[in-house]
């Protein structure tokens, strides 16, 4: 099983373009607001019948994700967990207050979702290497705690 350290170095290998870098700085955290606000926009079905109170607009898909993808992040990193958890959270709010708006939160996160991923591609197209999800799935949780993890790095922070 490999740690957090060899999971970056893995994703860096194929990251080392610094229009490829910017272009992630971007459409990374776009998709992963993208994912969660689509996951958030589906119908709660079993998650319905669950007791939830003042919390109710967070019981549904994207936070049943999240807590799933904390766990692994916690498994790899518990400080880049943290980072990730308030990352996400920020995101869910703001799924909660689009979804309060006049504007769908699923044709927004749609548009985002196609836009940042053409800008992925396009970003791999000058980079000359194959988005690393390819390879191996667990990428695509990798792609935000790398960035996360050169904010870390700037601030001194350890991971």
């Amino acid at each position: 099983m490999k740690n957090m350290e060899q999971w970056l170095a893995e994703y860096g290998e194929s990251h080392r373009n610094p229009a490829n870098k910017r272009i992630h700085w971007v459409c990374v955290p776009l998709i992963m607001f993208s994912v969660l606000a689509l996951l958030w926009s589906l119908p709660p079905g079993p998650l319905a019948s669950i007791p939830a109170g003042p919390v109710s607009p967070f019981i549904n898909w994207a936070t049943v994700v999240a807590l799933l993808a904390g766990l692994y992040y916690l498994r790899l990193s518990p400080p880049l967990f943290l980072g990730m958890a308030g990352i996400t959270l920020v995101m869910l709010v703001v799924c909660h207050l689009v979804e309060l708006s006049p504007v769908p939160l699923w044709g927004l996160a749609l548009v985002i979702f196609v836009l940042a991923w053409i800008g992925q591609f396009i970003g791999h197209e000058i980079e000359g290497k194959k988005p690393s999800f390819f390879k191996d799935l667990q990428f695509l949780l990798i792609g935000p705690a790398w960035l996360l993890s050169f904010l870390y790095q700037r601030y001194g922070i350890r991971y």
